[in-house]
């Protein structure tokens, strides 16, 4: 799934950054640019989690890919619908997704801690 997410990254970035900048507001472009950062950051984090579970007991560590894939629909998937759309009460779906990102990280500690016990 990191691998899936970080080609969607690709493809939303190179759009934003070709096709989007006469259609947005600067402040909109803004947005849908932090949610590009967002999904390549916890994406590639999507990939290493994956990496870590081929070495550490898998329940932590899956629950610490399912948050982080969670965030990146909530977090990103608000700031692209908020971008395009402009209403926002999508912008309160943002920190739901922001929360889900935490916890998937702290999640991939508990992993490793447990793993070192």
């Amino acid at each position: 799934m990191g691998a899936v997410f970080m080609a969607l990254t690709v493809l939303l970035g190179a759009f934003g950054a070709h096709a989007l900048k006469k259609v947005l507001s600067s402040d909109m472009l803004a947005i849908y640019q932090t949610a590009v950062q967002y999904q390549f950051y916890h994406s590639l984090g999507l990939l290493v989690v994956g990496t870590i579970g081929l070495h550490y007991p898998p329940k932590w560590i899956r629950w610490s890919g399912i948050f982080l894939m969670a965030g990146i629909v909530l977090f990103s998937g608000s700031l692209y619908v908020l971008a395009f759309s402009g209403i926002k009460a999508f912008g309160a779906i943002t920190p739901i997704g922001g929360v889900s990102f935490v916890i998937g990280w702290v999640m991939l500690v508990v992993g490793i801690i447990q793993r070192k016990q």
